[in-house]
């Protein structure tokens, strides 16, 4: 049976505002996808873009000017790129009967909501992971360290290295300094306990030693010489259904990456990519909230959608460390 389109549907911000606590939990599940790649809002849901390549950004040339002379004048070569948004939601059934015998419990249209709202983010999460922790879309970018950053190399991992040379790398691949490293929360967890970490900000004034568990992604930050240190949380249950459980990182323990994120809603900063975003049709960048009847089943179905694009822009103001953790 075809879903009814969007005017069969009635708008629910009530919904939406309730979703402030969704928010919240879906905070403290960690969801980064779009702190890495920020939103830019699209006029068309498809298109062509300039892109200015690297090197056209950091080209030099002179600017000395001779009396009567015309000034330097630049030109710009941009590179062709392109865009596109598929619409993407999830959508709960809530049978009549349901309402009537789950009142005195929860609210079902509430729970339906923020189900259909996670499914939403998540498979979202997982399109900017796979996009960004991938070796082979950073081939050229990417390399190995020596020892992993676990407790299976406590006192010889040398995390801050690493990421010098990834910082190190970015700047000679694209002339920008990196601002952010991303790692997933196992990741952040073992590098508190690696002794290069503990004894430089011992080092700083905060203890003798420092305490692991009051270690921050802050701190972190300002050991490493970023901007920050984004974590991210989010878990995913990789089992079939009706599979026994099976937990794991939507981000991979196996990697790291040093990156410029992009920081305005320009264009042409250079920095890692964007999530584009088309809004003509109703959608919100975390979803738009509907609701509409379904006689067959005698309820309604509560529906989350969007209409997003994830997009990788500058390759080379991304570097991937690999081989973090020991699998």
């Amino acid at each position: 049976m075809p879903s009814p389109s969007s005017s069969l549907a009635t708008l629910r911000p009530d919904l939406a505002a309730s979703v402030e606590e969704f928010n919240l939990a879906n905070d403290r599940a960690g969801f980064i996808g779009l702190r890495v790649l920020p939103v830019f809002d699209a006029r068309k849901s498809s298109g062509s873009f300039g892109r200015i390549p690297i090197e056209q950004l950091l080209q030099h040339r002179s600017t000395e000017r001779a009396p009567g002379a015309g000034y330097s004048r630049g030109t710009w070569k941009f590179e062709p790129d392109s865009y596109t948004t598929l619409e993407r939601g999830a959508e709960e059934p809530i049978s009549d009967e349901d309402v009537v015998n789950f009142r005195d419990f929860f609210d079902a249209e509430q729970v339906c909501a923020q189900r259909a709202y996670d499914a939403v983010l998540r498979d979202q999460e997982q399109r900017v992971a796979d996009l960004l922790f991938n070796a082979t879309t950073f081939a050229g970018h990417t390399s190995d360290v020596t020892n992993e950053w676990d407790k299976n190399h406590k006192t010889d991992a040398v995390p801050i290295d690493d990421v010098e040379t990834a910082v190190r790398a970015v700047w000679t691949a694209s002339g920008t300094w990196p601002d952010a490293l991303i790692i997933n929360r196992l990741t952040f967890r073992n590098l508190r306990n690696l002794d290069q970490i503990v004894d430089r900000i011992t080092a700083t004034g905060a203890g003798s030693p420092a305490k692991p568990s009051d270690i921050t992604a802050a701190m972190l930050a300002a050991v490493f010489d970023l901007r920050e240190v984004i974590v991210a949380g989010s878990p995913k249950n990789t089992a079939d259904e009706g599979q026994d459980l099976s937990i794991s990182s939507i981000w991979s323990s196996e990697y790291a990456m040093v990156a410029k994120l992009c920081r305005s809603n320009d264009l042409r900063e250079p920095g890692l990519g964007r999530t584009f975003h088309w809004s003509e049709d109703g959608s919100q960048v975390g979803g738009t909230f509907e609701t509409y009847r379904e006689e067959a089943i005698r309820g309604d179905i509560v529906r989350v959608r969007h209409q997003v694009g994830e997009k990788l822009i500058y390759v080379e103001a991304g570097y991937l460390l690999g081989n973090v953790t020991t699998l």
